[in-house]
């Protein structure tokens, strides 16, 4: 779970020591500016803008369900940023699992990447697609409604 939180705690350091030596350098505004910017960074990278993750047994049971695919992503991970940008509110419909917090996650990514940790890896009707295009993964979340 720490591992989760490394990359926006740096961001949010360095912001800070930077805008600390600009403000006690007389720039007061350019340190609050540079300090917002990377606090932005930091929850960018963060698990806040991701919806709730669940882990990888849930998720196949939801999927077998109600159809919908299954998103296994990681902080940090800039192709799942874009993806869930992308997405915007239909980003919420579908199942997203962390493979950070959940090693039977991660397994499932590297059984379907060559052994590798490639996300987004999105699991539609039980086959995986990595790091597929955002209006594609939209038209499969319509499909499946």
């Amino acid at each position: 779970m720490t591992r989760t939180w490394i990359l926006p705690t740096l961001f949010a350091l360095c912001g800070l020591l930077v805008a600390t030596g600009l403000f006690l350098g007389g720039s007061r505004g350019e340190a609050a500016a540079l300090l917002l910017m990377f606090v932005l960074l930091a929850a960018m990278h963060s698990s806040l803008v991701f919806p709730r993750s669940i882990d990888a047994r849930e998720a196949q049971r939801r999927s077998e369900v109600d159809g919908r695919p299954i998103v296994y992503w990681r902080p940090g991970c800039k192709y799942c940023l874009r993806l869930r940008i992308r997405l915007g509110r239909r980003a919420r419909q579908l199942h997203w699992v962390n493979i950070w917090q959940d090693p039977e996650a991660a397994a499932v990514v590297r059984s379907a990447n060559d052994g590798n940790e490639t996300v987004p890896t999105v699991v539609v009707a039980g086959r995986p697609h990595t790091n597929p295009a955002p209006p594609w993964v939209r038209e499969q979340l319509a499909s499946s409604e």
